[in-house]
């Protein structure tokens, strides 16, 4: 995970916490955290750049909508992020 981006580590974060969602699902809730639009050409070459990194895979629902779901090894790197952060981050 320390190769991604901020923005591809928010899409998986994103993508974990909803089930099986679509391109245009993850885009709202992006425009929701950031309080800004995001594009379609950020949004899919993210996408695209988490499936071939083997952490997202991406399947048809019908001809027009793609999902997003996380691979086991994209939970990993969840996980170990998650685990990290909290080396260094106590909030309590």
């Amino acid at each position: 995970m320390y190769d991604l981006t901020g923005f591809q580590r928010d899409l998986l974060y994103v993508i974990a916490g909803q089930d099986e969602p679509h391109g245009l699902a993850i885009k709202e809730e992006l425009e929701d955290y950031y309080e800004k639009e995001i594009h379609h050409g950020r949004l899919y070459p993210n996408l695209d750049t988490l499936v071939d990194k083997g952490l997202v895979e991406k399947g048809q629902r019908d001809r027009r909508t793609n999902y997003y779901t996380l691979t086991r090894r994209g939970r990993r790197e969840i996980e170990a992020r998650r685990e990290w952060e909290g080396e260094y981050v106590d909030l309590e």
